[in-house]
């Protein structure tokens, strides 16, 4: 948007034309990082270096090494941040490709097999 004032473009025109309302728009520009955005990004950060240390361990371990590096959250937070990133244990990224192995070699149980049966 700031481009498009740049260039000359009035920037109400430019919300009109994208159907996006104008106070919502000089909010975000005053404010672009929420502080919810901006403490979960450094609870990822301590997670993301405690998994590059360990990546054997879960997320109930690597809540521990957060709080130690001062990034205090609770289980289910660290659990949510882990899975949004894909970061897995090693034990579970292994546990994961051994099920989806045998799914994919297991018998199938769709339509077609209950119809193959008959």
């Amino acid at each position: 948007m700031s481009e498009l004032a740049a260039d000359g473009i009035p920037v109400a025109v430019s919300l009109r034309v994208l159907k996006l309302s104008r106070q919502p728009y000089y909010r975000w520009r005053h404010q672009q990082v929420t502080q919810a955005e901006l403490t979960e990004a450094y609870r990822a950060n301590a997670l993301l270096d405690a998994h590059v240390d360990d990546p054997e361990y879960g997320y109930r371990f690597l809540v521990g090494e957060a709080a130690e590096a001062g990034e205090v959250m609770c289980e289910r937070t660290a659990w949510r941040i882990g899975r949004d990133n894909q970061w897995w244990s090693v034990f579970a990224e292994e546990a994961r490709q051994e099920r989806e192995a045998s799914r994919a070699t297991g018998p199938r149980r769709s339509r077609e097999a209950g119809l193959l049966r008959r």
